[in-house]
């Protein structure tokens, strides 16, 4: 295994290696105004959840790593602690993209992205009519992690009001992962698609208790065919359904087709010696 200290590393090469690693990242776009009202729009991919109650998000307008210059959300944020994060998905993602130039000071992103302003209810900022998520945010704190290029500056938000378009409602009114079409940051130019083509679910061990790896049999457990995923989806089961398990790959083979379809009940049934 390869080994990196990151002081030994430039700061190029560290931020390409964890931001690279640390992948897929959701984008806040955060709108932002300065003390005279003026708006800005910037997206960040240093951004998450940390709260349901309260409702807090985070963010990080880091410091550039090249200049050690700094974006103008941080100066707004400062001089008016309010901000709106819109949440980004497909349709809009090379708007956001555009929105990331670094345009000069006074410039109106939401304009250059083509991007359309409403009025929030709550925060002076403006919504983003186009994300499917708004979030109108008030700043609690902004806590600076260093001087130097590449040092974060993580803003710590409380959500106040959340707008949600109807059209990314299922049919009960809740909001629906399957429509929402998000897109998340990677490494250099890569971002990722998570729409209803390569969503899969895992179900989580929260009220049930799996078996656990060890107690799987030793005719699955060292199986040649099932790999972690395959035996990690078989030792979630509370309880083994029979006593004696086949070795032959073939029935392995079919089980794993099973387990790809998420028919974790109709993988052990091929599995148990009749």
């Amino acid at each position: 295994m390869k080994t990196y200290i990151p002081s030994e590393l430039a700061p190029p090469q560290l931020q390409q290696l964890m931001q690279t690693a640390i992948a897929p990242r959701p984008i806040a776009l955060a709108s932002t105004v300065d003390k005279d009202g003026n708006c800005n729009l910037s997206p960040f991919s240093f951004f998450n959840m940390f709260s349901t109650v309260p409702p807090i998000v985070i963010f990080s307008p880091a410091r550039r790593v090249r200049d050690n210059t700094t974006k103008h959300t941080l100066k707004n944020v400062m001089a008016v602690p309010e901000v709106v994060i819109g949440i980004v998905n497909y349709p809009i993602v090379q708007q956001i993209s555009l929105a990331s130039t670094e345009y000069g000071d006074g410039v109106n992103e939401f304009i250059k992205a083509g991007l359309t302003m409403k009025d929030a209810d709550l925060v002076k900022p403006k919504l983003i009519a186009e994300c499917p998520v708004n979030f109108e945010c008030k700043v609690q704190e902004v806590k600076h992690l260093g001087n130097e290029g590449g040092a974060g500056n993580l803003v710590i938000c409380e959500v106040q009001k959340i707008h949600v378009r109807e059209e990314y409602l299922d049919a009960d009114g809740n909001l629906d992962q399957t429509k929402l079409d998000l897109v998340a940051r990677l490494g250099s130019n890569w971002y990722s698609r998570n729409n209803a083509d390569n969503l899969f679910e895992v179900p989580k061990p929260l009220v049930t208790k799996g078996i656990g790896f060890d107690q799987l049999p030793d005719s699955i457990k060292l199986s040649k065919v099932f790999t972690g995923n395959n035996l990690g989806m078989l030792a979630n089961t509370e309880s083994l359904p029979d006593d004696n398990f086949s070795s032959d790959e073939t029935v392995h083979r079919k089980a794993q087709e099973l387990l790809h379809n998420n028919k974790i009940a109709e993988a052990w049934e091929m599995l148990a010696l009749k």
